[in-house]
């Protein structure tokens, strides 16, 4: 009984080790000021030095991870990313284009523009409207 109890923990510590290892880019490795966040996405070439940046910063980025298409850049350091989806109607057996909108931190060693393609990520509430913040650009 004991031995089942002791093999459970072990298989237990062995998962969660697993879950918890997180791969560095092989072009990041070695570099000073790179900190990883803990997804597979190419990190910014450029350096900053602002507190909000998940690669340079204190930011730290959970949950949602959404792409879509910068369509307003004109505030200080956030973008506006809209995102299109569908959404069926069951009542008439079809489909519907619907589109969100979403307001992203933009940090200065990424600067993504108008209709660039980003990947933006969930973070902590940044303002009243601002809860994501862009982690990656597609295409400028």
């Amino acid at each position: 009984m004991n031995e089942d109890i002791e093999r459970k923990k072990r298989t237990a510590k062995k998962a969660k080790k697993a879950r918890t290892a997180k791969k560095i880019p092989k072009e990041m490795k070695g570099k000073q000021g790179f900190r990883d966040i803990g997804v597979e996405v190419t990190p910014p070439q450029k350096q900053c030095d602002d507190s909000n940046c998940p690669f340079h910063g204190t930011l730290s980025v959970r949950g949602q991870i959404i792409e879509g298409v910068v369509v307003s850049d004109k505030m200080q350091k956030t973008v506006i990313v809209k995102k299109d989806y569908r959404r069926f109607i069951p009542k008439y057996e079809r489909y519907e284009w619907r589109t969100g909108k979403y307001m992203a931190y933009n940090p200065p060693c990424i600067d993504a523009k108008i209709g660039a393609k980003v990947k933006i990520m969930e973070c902590r509430p940044l303002s009243k409207t601002k809860a994501f913040v862009v982690i990656e650009q597609k295409t400028k």
